[in-house]
This record gives structure tokens, C-alpha cells and sequence, in this order.
């Protein structure tokens, strides 16, 4: 008897803990989401909330030479991949934000330095930028960047790119909203079933 009333408090006190570890979850996962509505409410579309505008015309130039749009396909300036970089390091890459600024103050430095007269990177022609790009693109800025770039123009689009689908579409993939489950043997009239 002894050993059941100690299975019984076991049980009760398992069951205790799971449900104060559920509540718990849920208030983190309510704090998180009410956290969220916020700062989407507070940033108006389009606005950045770790990168300044100049920056983020830096960034927003670079990824176009990374992922440019051609014949018409659209690129990662057309997929909003800047937006994504900006969400990341407001979020999981916070860590990134000094290699960043560092990064971007760079790409200027050399663009001003290598065509006198030019105001930074975004005053470059495109020839120009890549040239500049050269020059960097062994760099751990650039390898972030372009890292950033690519997930930036093909996550799902809550994460901040891939714009209308845009990136999607430029690897040939069709967005569903709906999934409909594979038909086969199994869902036949007297089809087998294992």
C-alpha cells in the first residue's frame, strides 16, 4: 500500500508540475506575442528599427549587386531583404549590429577612396559598386551580408523579406496557401492499408 500511495503523490505531484510549466509557457508565449503587436504597431511599414536610413541604403544597395533582378525576375531589393537583415539584428543576430555599422562605414570609406568625388556606395554605378564589392567580398561583413541576404529574399515573409513572395518566385516555387494531402492506395475504395 505504501508503494502506491507513492505512485499516487508521484502522479499528483508530476501532474502539478506540468501544468504550472504549461501556465508558464503560455504567459512567455502571451508576453511575447503582446511584445511583438507593439512593435509593429509602433513601427510605421517601411521603417527600420536598428538601421538608420543611410545604413540601410548602404545595405539595401549591396544586396541588390548580391542577388540582382535580371531580365525582369525580381531581385532582393524587390523581395525586401533589407527589412529582414533589420528585424535580425533587432532580434537573433543582435550581436551582428557593431560588424554591420562597422561594415557599411567601410564600404564607404572605399567607394569615396576609390572614385573621388562619389559621396559613398550608394553614389556608385553598379560597375562601380562591384568593383568595390571585389575588394571585400572575402571579408566576414560581406559573407554575413550576403548570408543575410539570401534568407532575407527567401523566408517566409512574417520574418520580414521576401516581399509578395518575390524570392519564391525567383527559384521557380509557387506560393500555397492551402495544402491538400497526396491521394494513392490508400484512400481508395478497398485499397490496402498497413
Amino acid at each position: 500500500m505504501d508503494v502506491l500511495h507513492n505512485r499516487r503523490v508521484f502522479l499528483r505531484a508530476a501532474i502539478a508540475a506540468s501544468v504550472a510549466w504549461t501556465t508558464a509557457e503560455v504567459f512567455d508565449l502571451e508576453a511575447a506575442l503582446a511584445w511583438a503587436t507593439e512593435q509593429t504597431a509602433a513601427t510605421p511599414p517601411g521603417a527600420f528599427t536598428v538601421l538608420t536610413r543611410p545604413q540601410a541604403d548602404v545595405l539595401d544597395a549591396l544586396a541588390g549587386r548580391i542577388l540582382p533582378s535580371v531580365d525582369g525576375r525580381p531581385g532582393a531589393r524587390e523581395a525586401g531583404a533589407i527589412h529582414f537583415i533589420d528585424r535580425a539584428l533587432a532580434t537573433f543576430n543582435a550581436g551582428q549590429k557593431t560588424a554591420y555599422a562597422d561594415g557599411v562605414a567601410d564600404l564607404n570609406r572605399r567607394a569615396a577612396g576609390k572614385f573621388a568625388g562619389r559621396a559613398g556606395f550608394t553614389a556608385l554605378t553598379p560597375a562601380q559598386q562591384d568593383d568595390v564589392i571585389r575588394d571585400i567580398d572575402t571579408s566576414p561583413f560581406f559573407q554575413a551580408a550576403r548570408f543575410d541576404t539570401i534568407v532575407g529574399t527567401l523566408a517566409l515573409p512574417t520574418y520580414g523579406g521576401n516581399r509578395d513572395y518575390a524570392g519564391w518566385h525567383l527559384i521557380g516555387l509557387e506560393h500555397r496557401p492551402r495544402f491538400q494531402a497526396p491521394f494513392g492506395f490508400y484512400d481508395a475504395e478497398g485499397g490496402r492499408r498497413s
